[in-house]
């Protein structure tokens, strides 16, 4: 099994995806373990000391106030997560989690956080050993960071809480019994160094942006068999137009289209016939472009938090300081999140135009709702329907949440960023945008059919040909749901990437 080593500096979106869905094992590097071990070695000859550090040797929030005595900073580290943990909603994903747990460890093993390095190896022990928190989607409003689904976490270690463990759920207890393996205890401010954080935020926005830099290649791949279909002309593709708007995601996307259309006996055939197409062809490289831009400046700010320290206080301890400071604050992800959902929807939007065009005979020069004896047969009338439900929920979805911040914690926590749930609507806006697309390959291949004899472009082609292993041409009517179902898994697994890419070459 490959392994992925932590320093709290090198992670990697790639080392996400690896841990989080191939089930790769981690380990701390030395140098990591090193700091680690003396970062916690002052943080309790602090305590010991009797210094007044917050969550260390005082309350938490508004309590920070409160001096708390040698003797109980135990109790008051379990006390923070066992009061914290009270989250409502459907667990996260088995990904999401295991995504949870990486990224902690690795800001962890920065060695600024107070932690030993005996509590930071259990939840390594837990990730290899596949003993995976049960942690509820709600509760977490973005600061102090993830506080409500990292305490969730976090119990677990003490024995608390429930985990999913050989495939089964059970009390966190019984699987440490299970693994042969006992609760930690928990020393000055490591119950404020597991929960403190952007940590949850960012799991499900990192695996977001992996799949949302799938998703891109199949809106523009499922947009040029929609142009196949609707004997798109190619001229609103033209190297030179965009060269003198030099966007940088529109001009990938012209390319895109320029290389998959490359060869289509379809668009030759009807390029003569009118000189521009409705805008969701004719602009789609700059609508595409869009949102390619704002996902990379999503995944760019993701790459930067992955291989940060967000939790309080930040112990320098070569210093001999410890700063209360506010990168738990999840301002950043928050707004990118909202703007990754932004940009996730518009694929959606403009996709759905096309499918709209593909289904009216009146505008599309194919058999009214793409299928042959209609009237009899209704063909693809109701995707259309299912699309616009989808992109009509996206529409609410992608009000940004970033705005609404709500005081906490008697008012001293007086703005929030709310970035847990801009992740989470943000991921089902993509859930919905593949589904929309998947709709848009279903209807464009049909298209594409009726247009035989006549060859399409040598990687619109190719998806088509994949797609037909798959999704048969539709007839008559039959039970349409499972078409769509496998048209999805398609998109959401690359096969018709991976068929495009193999034929053209990788898209950008």
């Amino acid at each position: 099994m490959s392994t992925v080593y932590l320093d709290g500096k090198s992670l990697t979106l790639q080392d996400v995806v690896n841990v989080a869905r191939k089930g790769y094992k981690v380990e701390i590097t030395p140098e990591a373990k090193k700091l680690v071990k003396e970062c916690a070695k002052a943080v309790l000859e602090w305590a010991d000391e009797g210094r007044v550090v917050y969550g260390i040797t005082t309350g938490f929030g508004d309590l920070s106030t409160v001096v708390i005595p040698r003797d109980k900073c135990r109790q008051l580290q379990e006390n923070l997560l066992l009061s914290h943990s009270c989250g409502f909603g459907e667990p996260y994903p088995e990904d999401v989690v295991r995504a949870i747990m990486l990224l902690r460890i690795n800001t962890l093993s920065r060695g600024y956080s107070g932690i030993s390095l005996e509590t930071l190896q259990q939840m390594v022990d837990y990730l290899n050993l596949g003993i995976h928190p049960v942690v509820p989607t709600q509760g977490s409003v973005g600061a102090s960071g993830d506080l409500c689904p990292l305490s969730h976490v976090a119990i677990t270690l003490i024995g608390h809480g429930n985990v999913v463990y050989q495939g089964k759920t059970m009390p966190a207890s019984e699987a440490l019994v299970k693994a042969g393996m006992k609760p930690v205890e928990l020393q000055p401010k490591e119950g404020l160094a597991l929960n403190n954080g952007t940590t949850v935020m960012n799991a499900v926005a990192a695996l977001c942006v992996v799949d949302g830099i799938n998703m891109e290649k199949n809106a523009d791949i499922a947009a040029s068999m929609s142009a196949e279909a609707l004997h798109a002309v190619p001229y609103a593709f033209d190297k030179r137009t965009h060269d003198l708007r030099p966007q940088v995601g529109q001009g990938i996307v012209a390319e895109n289209m320029r290389r998959l259309l490359e060869g289509s006996e379809i668009v030759e055939a009807y390029k003569k016939d009118r000189v521009q197409d409705a805008y969701s062809l004719r602009c789609l490289p700059q609508v595409h472009g869009a949102s390619r831009d704002a996902i990379a400046y999503v995944k760019e700010k993701i790459e930067i938090e992955i291989n940060s320290v967000t939790d309080n206080p930040i112990i320098f301890h070569k210093d001999g300081d410890a700063v209360s400071g506010g990168n738990f604050h999840g301002q950043p992800m928050a707004m990118a999140m909202d703007f990754f959902g932004i940009a996730a929807a518009e694929f959606a939007n403009i996709a759905e135009r096309r499918v709209a065009r593909m289904v009216d005979h009146k505008l599309s020069d194919l058999p009214p709702f793409l299928v042959s004896d209609s009237g009899v047969n209704s063909g693809f009338m109701i995707p259309q329907y299912t699309a616009a439900a989808l992109v009509s929920e996206n529409k609410v979805l992608a009000h940004p949440s970033v705005v609404d911040s709500i005081p906490t914690s008697a008012n001293q926590e007086d703005h929030v960023s709310m970035g847990g749930y801009s992740a989470r609507k943000a991921r089902q806006i993509l859930n919905n945008t593949n589904r929309v697309i998947a709709i848009e390959m279903v209807n464009a291949a049909q298209g594409m059919d009726f247009r035989a004899p006549l060859k399409p472009g040598k990687g619109s082609g190719a998806a088509h040909a994949e797609f037909r292993k798959h999704v048969p041409f539709y007839e008559k009517d039959q039970f349409m749901q499972p078409l769509l179902l496998k048209s999805l898994e398609l998109v959401e697994n690359g096969a018709i990437v991976e068929a495009v890419e193999k034929e053209i070459g990788e898209l950008k």
